[in-house]
């Protein structure tokens, strides 16, 4: 009796493995690529696994396109993630200062899915005090030569400094703030 491969388990092993890569591939530090590999990946081995389970294709497309919004999502939550770790640093850095006091901000990511950034941050006002503490800041990202700069609020939470506004980050970092 003569061994038959499968031509679907061929294709379901092969949409994993270009799966797998993507997301490797996707670590390296661009953020749209990561985000296109990852989808694209998921988009694969959705329909692998589709092709596997069901010969419908209004079944096989639901599977698709869920696998794809699933992994969308993912990618979603971890730059959020990020974002939200570069927003608590800049924040932490600023929170002690004075206004008019100039201090340095330094984020290193443990995965690297979005560059590495530092700049400095400064206190341009004390917006209120008290119950409710909170300052404007002004901070740069320096890339290279140059650095941009942006506005935000932070506020006192316990003992910590948080992000307190939103329109920097929606021109930095897009809807996922």
């Amino acid at each position: 009796m003569q061994n038959r491969i499968d031509p679907l388990h061929v294709r379901a092993r092969s949409a994993l493995l270009f799966a797998a890569a993507s997301a490797t591939i996707g670590l390296s530090g661009c953020s749209s690529l990561y985000s296109e590999s990852a989808t694209t990946g998921a988009g694969i081995a959705g329909a692998a696994l589709a092709a596997k389970i069901t010969q419908n294709a209004a079944v096989a497309s639901g599977i698709g396109l869920g696998a794809v919004a699933a992994a969308r999502a993912g990618v979603q939550y971890s730059q959020r993630a990020i974002h939200r770790e570069t927003q608590n640093q800049i924040a932490n850095a600023a929170g002690a200062l004075e206004p008019g006091t100039i201090a340095t901000w330094r984020v290193k990511h443990p995965i690297p899915i979005e560059s590495n950034e530092h700049g400095s941050v400064t206190v341009s006002r004390t917006i209120s005090s008290g119950a409710l503490d909170c300052k404007e800041i002004v901070f740069s990202v320096d890339q290279n030569a140059s650095s941009v700069f942006y506005v935000a609020a932070i506020c006192r939470d316990g003992s910590t400094w948080k992000w307190a506004s939103a329109e920097p980050a929606t021109e930095r970092w897009g809807a996922l703030q």
